[in-house]
C-alpha cells in the first residue's frame, strides 16, 4: 500500500516570532542590512512562503556608529519630495547621520525588502536606536 504525503502550507497561525538584538557599532551597512532584511522576512525559517509575513521583530543599536566605504560620506545622497511645488529635498549621508542616524539604517533596509504589500508590515517590526540604550531589554531570554 502506497502513502501519499501532502505538502503542509504554512497558515498565520503558525508563525512564531522572535526578538533579535543586531549591534551595528563599526558594522558596513549594506552588509548588516542584508542580515537585518532576513530576519524581518524570516527567510531562515523552515516554514518561509512569501505570500505571508513570516517574519521577526529585530532591534538595532548604535546607528549613529555604523560605517559606510569609500566616499559615501560624502557623496551619497537622500532624497524626498513634499508633494508640494519646490518641495524636493535633498540631504548627504553625512548631515544625515547628525539629525536622524536610525534613517539611515531603516532606508537600506526598507531598500532590500520585497516591494509588495508586506513590506510596511516587516517595517513595523524594525526598531531602530542611535545609540546603546533601547526600551525592548525585557524581550531578550539574555539581555
Amino acid at each position: 500500500m502506497s502513502q501519499t504525503l501532502t505538502t503542509q502550507s504554512t497558515k498565520a497561525g503558525d508563525i512564531k516570532r522572535e526578538w533579535h538584538l543586531v549591534d551595528v557599532k563599526d558594522k558596513v551597512l549594506g552588509r548588516i542590512s542584508t542580515d537585518i532584511a532576513k530576519l524581518l522576512m524570516g527567510k531562515g525559517k523552515p516554514y518561509f512562503v512569501r505570500n505571508l509575513d513570516c517574519g521577526d521583530y529585530v532591534v538595532v543599536t548604535n546607528a549613529k556608529n555604523i560605517k559606510v566605504t569609500g566616499n559615501k560620506e560624502e557623496q551619497k545622497n537622500y532624497y524626498r519630495h513634499s508633494g508640494y511645488p519646490g518641495g524636493f529635498r535633498q540631504e548627504k549621508l553625512g548631515d544625515l547621520r547628525e539629525r536622524r542616524p536610525e534613517e539611515i539604517v531603516r532606508h537600506a533596509v526598507r531598500g532590500m525588502l520585497p516591494q509588495n504589500r508586506l513590506r510596511d508590515k516587516m517595517l513595523t517590526r524594525l526598531r531602530v536606536f542611535a545609540g546603546e540604550e533601547h526600551e525592548h531589554g525585557d524581550k531578550f531570554k539574555n539581555a
